[in-house]
């Protein structure tokens, strides 16, 4: 595979990229393959030999070599231009690296907390499942059956003309965790596309924080209770508690199911 240097994003209408996660069914193209890309739709773009490339199967190659540019020949109005193109890109990039110095001494400082690292791998999982269902939306569908009792996901994929299932995965949470269905919902996708499951998926930090809609058990053993926040009115169909309750007894409450918007147990 020839070097090119690369970044994980999404290609705009004239840039190269370099096909790196091929999808195992695609046989138009291989891993190593570069197109030039000619027009950009939703999850997925077109090259200039009229092949359509998902997004998540490539790379954009960045900081191809250009020729440097001949001095003698330019203009004066050109040269002129040329500094003051050369002046901003060192301002920029002295700007950046003094953020960047900062930040970084922000982060020795104050290193992210189990939850925030959770939060972040919620986020991503929720990212994958979006890119990679809408992805091929026009020849396939996706199906999430959710099970919060019994801490499972399963995702089905099925033929858009016909609604046949043609591959499946299932994701369960181990009984000692805390139950996401968006994070399951990633693990059981990438399952039934047969990809590789990120190890941040599976090894999760648990939440340490209680927030409203989470779900919670008493450690004695309870059934599980929604939190609910105090200001505002709480669930009618289910069992829930107040959110300072659950705070200001934290230690009597572990929290069984945190994917929220996804619906509980």
């Amino acid at each position: 595979m020839a070097k090119y240097k690369t970044e994980k994003r999404k290609a705009e209408v004239g840039e190269r990229i370099l096909i790196t996660d091929k999808h195992k069914n695609e046989t138009r193209y291989k891993n190593g393959d570069v197109f030039k890309v000619t027009q950009r739709n939703r999850g997925y773009v077109w090259s200039e030999k009229a092949v359509n490339i998902l997004d998540y199967e490539y790379e954009v190659i960045v900081g191809e070599h250009t020729p440097a540019p001949n001095l003698d020949e330019m203009s004066c109005d050109e040269l002129i231009a040329l500094s003051e193109a050369v002046m901003k890109a060192l301002r920029t990039r002295s700007y950046k690296n003094g953020y960047d110095r900062g930040r970084f001494g922000v982060e020795i400082g104050a290193p992210k907390s189990d939850h925030q690292k959770r939060d972040e791998i919620v986020a991503k999982a929720k990212e994958d499942v979006k890119d990679r269902t809408c992805d091929d939306f026009a020849v396939y569908t996706y199906d999430f059956i959710v099970n919060a009792e019994k801490r499972t996901v399963v995702a089905l994929r099925k033929l858009f003309e016909n609604g046949r299932v043609i591959s499946k995965g299932i994701a369960k949470c181990a009984p000692t965790d805390c139950f996401n269905a968006h994070i399951g919902k990633a693990i059981a996708l990438r399952r039934a596309l047969g990809l590789e499951v990120p190890a941040e998926y599976l090894n999760v930090p648990q939440p340490t924080e209680v927030r409203d809609g989470d779900y919670v058990e008493h450690y004695v053993g309870t059934e599980p209770m929604v939190v609910s926040s105090e200001d505002k009115f709480p669930p009618i169909d289910k069992p829930f508690i107040g959110l300072a309750f659950v705070n200001e007894y934290r230690g009597m409450f572990k929290i069984t199911d945190d994917s929220r918007a996804e619906g509980g147990a």
